[in-house]
């Protein structure tokens, strides 16, 4: 028997668009940010990664937290991205629009909107189908470091 004696249904097993209007706003949260999930085991069968949507309001922040094991990749759509990170969120960069956001697993993290008059609005992708979130309490640096990123493929100079 090969592959195709056992004829896969592709309308029902193919590809799958979902509306903008129709994510699942049921899904982990962080206080300061709205999550809506649009890519996970439960909506669509996914098996290794999870996909979704987050709006922070102008001015706002969300809680520490981070994503245990998983790896992250935040897409800014619109706004201003402000990422802080570390054991006392002593780290800090920028993001804007068409920028990507990468987040390694365990790493202790809060996104800001730096925009006092517009929304942040980004589209998450996650390395696993369940919206794993650890909110966590930690006493932030004062003043943290900034951190440029260096390409460490196409170094310059």
């Amino acid at each position: 028997m090969t592959d195709h004696d056992h004829a896969i249904d592709w309308k029902l097993h193919g590809v799958k668009v979902i509306p903008g209007d129709q994510l699942d706003p049921n899904t982990a949260q962080t206080p300061g940010m709205e999550r809506a999930a649009a890519v996970n085991l439960a909506r669509v069968g996914a098996q290794k990664i999870w996909a979704g949507t987050v709006k922070i309001h102008p001015n706002a922040k969300t809680g520490a937290h981070h994503h245990g094991a998983l790896e992250s990749v935040i897409y800014v759509i619109s706004g201003k991205a402000r990422m802080r990170w570390g054991d006392h969120l002593e780290f800090t960069a920028e993001a804007g629009p068409g920028d990507f956001i990468f987040i390694p697993p365990y790493v202790p993290h809060q996104e800001i909107n730096a925009s006092t008059d517009a929304p942040l609005d980004c589209v998450v992708v996650r390395s696993d189908n369940e919206a794993v979130v650890i909110n966590l309490d930690i006493a932030p640096v004062e003043k943290p470091e900034t951190v440029a990123w260096i390409d460490p493929i196409h170094r310059h100079g």
